[in-house]
């Protein structure tokens, strides 16, 4: 306790950090604040009971900070951003030169594949405000507008996103940890006040016993999300020893840290963006005036509405997904290369190839059981609304394992800035 106290001492007396801490904090009230303002042309009380019966959009809502609630100027959050980077990763498959771009070029790589994100962020932001509006307008939350209205929205909603997205890269230039995910994190943390007011609605005193086991189930949750979290398993490195002269260089040991969750929270983002984009997408095609396209929409929400199928569709795409993002931002091929250039070898292991394929074999069984427990923890709360009946805790593992995994990251940020300036 004293080592923590004396951390937080430290946190606070450091101008640098403290100020990095201040600037987070502003980027996030103006953020909050940008959630509160309404595009033109919003019917309030059709909006909140569309919401408060479409479980989809209510979702939506706490991924986009709450400002779909309110349709603000910033209702698609980061999802345009994040979108963008999912088509980006999937592109390194097909395309070697981005690839190379991505993993090869070092800083100013990856400066450039972000920045072409950023530009896939413009065409993804126009086509969702557009559907969004659309699907809205003919649900009756949005009155006719017309097409300069309908232009003007799109314009706005475009912007807000842009915005939103260079809000929260200003947080991780100046702040303090992932600016993407720490919007995501304020977004979840905002929406906390409302579950609580719909949960003491729906309180009964009867089911106290139930409340408790699910209290309890939420604390073994968030240990076992830092649990996994933290792990690691090493793998020893030893430096071949070099004599130049008099002297000897090299022979020391140290070991390759490899995560158990190598890939954090971004394969449930990932999926969520996935299985959005489609219901989305269906929820507008019911409206269409031609038979067939009404058919086959209303068959696929019924597919994705059933429990069961979005469980298993929504526990395969995290598992998917949390394979695909390892393989994308670690390559045993570079770390075997890397090792072989500096000198270094794994005991019993040959260098080049060999050590590639040791390095592979360990990853896979490691991401096995990360994917595993992403999957899991996706699905958790689907599972506990089928058994309990509250639909309050409907998103609650999801976003406690990004509420946890964003605390995890803060926190050693925090901790490597009193670390730099202690020595």
């Amino acid at each position: 306790m004293k080592t923590v106290f004396t951390k937080l001492g430290l946190v606070l007396r450091d101008a640098g950090i403290r100020k990095r801490i201040l600037f987070t904090l502003g980027a996030l009230g103006v953020f909050r604040l940008l959630a509160a303002i309404p595009i033109p042309g919003v019917d309030a009380a059709r909006l909140q009971a569309f919401l408060a019966n479409n479980d989809f959009f209510g979702l939506l809502n706490v991924f986009s900070g709450g400002g779909l609630s309110k349709l603000s100027i910033i209702m698609l959050g980061v999802g345009p951003y994040i979108t963008g980077s999912i088509i980006m990763q999937l592109m390194t498959i097909m395309s070697p030169r981005l690839k190379a771009l991505y993993q090869e070029e070092g800083e100013i790589g990856r400066r450039k594949f972000s920045q072409y994100s950023r530009m896939l962020t413009v065409p993804l932001a126009i086509i969702q405000g557009y559907s969004f509006l659309a699907l809205l307008h003919n649900q009756g939350v949005i009155g006719d507008i017309g097409v300069f209205g309908y232009v003007l929205n799109i314009s706005i909603i475009t912007a807000g996103s842009l915005l939103i997205m260079w809000i929260g890269e200003l947080i991780s230039e100046f702040g303090i940890g992932n600016g993407v995910s720490i919007i995501i994190f304020a977004g979840i943390v905002a929406r906390l006040p409302v579950a609580v007011s719909q949960f003491a609605v729906i309180y009964d005193p009867a089911q106290i016993p139930m409340y408790l086991a699910i209290l309890v189930g939420a604390l073994l949750v968030i240990l076992g999300v830092v649990i996994v979290t933290e792990a690691e398993r090493p793998i020893p490195i030893t430096y071949a020893k070099r004599v130049r002269g008099a002297k000897v260089y090299g022979g020391v040991s140290t070991y390759l840290p490899l995560r158990l969750n190598q890939a954090g929270v971004i394969p449930i983002i990932f999926a969520l963006s996935i299985l959005l984009f489609p219901q989305m997408i269906f929820q507008f095609l019911v409206n269409v005036n031609v038979h067939i396209v009404q058919t086959v929409a209303r068959a696929a929400l019924t597919f994705l509405g059933n429990p069961w199928y979005y469980s298993i569709f929504y526990f395969v795409l995290v598992f998917v997904f949390t394979y695909f993002y390892t393989a994308v931002t670690f390559d045993p091929n570079m770390i075997a290369e890397n090792l072989q250039k500096s000198g270094a070898f794994i005991p019993g292991v040959r260098p080049g190839v060999s050590t590639s394929q040791h390095v592979a074999r360990i990853l896979t069984r490691l991401t096995l059981v990360g994917a595993s427990f992403l999957g899991i923890i996706a699905v958790l709360p689907l599972a506990m609304r089928a058994i309990t009946g509250i639909t309050t805790f409907a998103i609650g593992g999801t976003a406690l394992l990004i509420v946890v995994s964003v605390v995890i990251d803060i926190i050693k940020k925090v901790d490597a800035q009193v670390s730099i300036r202690e020595y």
